[in-house]
């Protein structure tokens, strides 16, 4: 059921394109929605956080990225002061889809830095993304993990053990996956988050954990989680599917938590059943930082309602930003930021900005005024004419 907010309208309407032709859309008013004094008591709360682009800078398909430092640092500042800890450096970065290592390396270095010093909480992606395409020895994989395992960890972030497109490429059956982890878990330094990312996000990681089929690969998944416990925070788990994730909660051992990465369920998940409930980690809270923020202080307080009445509008959004193609879902997070005046340009590293249209994003200002995301709606209606007027509308 789509749940919409009761506000008033700023008195501005815009014509925006769709599929079929036009809409016309009342502008709302901005939601005074309430800022936390510090993190979420009852859950644990990442916001996958995505980077900006220097306007001045040939961030075009093959071409090294380079970063607005500024901005994408700001950016990273505002979640803390938010109350959300910051998941740096993971799929919302453009990890393998225009972040390459050496920018990412320096992303991680940074942003722990600026959370050492206002005390925000980041945790950072370990993964192999160093190595050329294809299929690699299993030694050189996990040295692969190890490299990014040391940089992720001396720069004071905790270690997020990000699935691997060359373990993917390389391993011929659950053993192979088991040794692996369990070798990188017998190293960290404090217990790590294992991330099980589905291949609606990444085709290349299909057949994950070695089984073809989601049933064995969880039973291997909880298997690794089991021998390995003492050294796993959390699992982080983007498969869209809500009811095997709460399958999965209830297997997992005492202690360790499940992160939600579901970008479609994600209210109910972190609300529970009563009896689990899930943390989150997800890429949509870098669109939605404010909504989500107010949404914790409810919970905290009990009042379930709440909750679900300041985030179940903001589903949609979502949905249609994590719609398929499901990849391409960054350009919706850099999208939503721009709007609201928190980056120069739309812009993003390899030119990925362009995987979205202009419907598309005419459909993302649209669902993000209706949801109260938007801090200043009428400033995003400035850049959402602007931005049509450029492609022709």
């Amino acid at each position: 059921m789509t749940v919409t907010l009761d506000r008033p309208l700023t008195g501005r309407t815009l014509r925006l394109p769709t599929a079929d032709g036009f809409v016309d859309h009342a502008v709302h008013e901005p939601v005074a929605w309430e800022v936390p004094t510090g993190p979420s008591r009852t859950r644990t709360v990442f916001a996958a956080a995505h980077v900006v682009p220097r306007a001045g800078a040939e961030n075009v398909p093959g071409a090294p990225a380079d970063l607005d430092w500024d901005a994408t640092l700001a950016f990273r500042h505002r979640l803390w002061s938010l109350g959300l800890g910051v998941a740096e450096a993971m799929d919302t970065a453009q990890r393998g889809m225009g972040l390459d290592h050496a920018a990412t390396t320096e992303l991680v270095r940074r942003s722990s830095r600026e959370a050492a010093a206002v005390g925000g909480s980041i945790a950072a992606g370990v993964g192999t993304d160093q190595l050329a395409p294809g299929a690699h020895r299993l030694d050189a994989v996990r040295a692969a993990y190890e490299e990014q395992l040391q940089v992720v960890e001396d720069a004071g972030a905790q270690p997020i053990l990000m699935a691997s497109r060359h373990l993917a490429a390389s391993a011929t059956g659950p053993d192979d996956y088991l040794r692996l982890y369990s070798g990188l878990l017998s190293q960290v330094r404090r217990p790590a988050v294992l991330h099980w990312l589905g291949d609606v996000f990444d085709p290349a990681l299909a057949g994950y954990w070695g089984a073809p089929d989601v049933a064995t690969a969880t039973d291997v998944f909880v298997d690794l989680v089991t021998a390995n416990a003492a050294h796993v925070d959390g699992v982080k788990v983007s498969l869209l599917d809500a009811e095997h994730e709460k399958d999965l909660r209830r297997r997992l051992p005492a202690g360790v938590r499940l992160y939600t990465g579901d970008d479609f369920n994600y209210p109910e998940l972190v609300e529970g059943d009563g009896q689990h409930h899930s943390d989150a980690l997800l890429g949509i809270f870098a669109g939605i930082a404010d909504v989500a923020a107010a949404a914790l202080v409810r919970l905290d307080a009990g009042d379930t309602a709440g909750f679900r009445a300041a985030l179940d509008p903001t589903v949609p959004l979502a949905r249609h930003v994590f719609g398929a193609p499901t990849p391409y879902y960054k350009a919706g997070i850099a999208f939503l930021n721009w709007l609201d005046g928190r980056q120069p340009g739309y812009a993003m590293v390899g030119g990925l900005h362009s995987a979205r249209s202009a419907v598309h994003q005419a459909r993302t200002f649209r669902l993000a005024d209706e949801a109260g995301v938007l801090t200043d709606p009428a400033g995003a209606a400035d850049r959402m004419s602007r931005y049509l007027a450029v492609h022709g509308f």
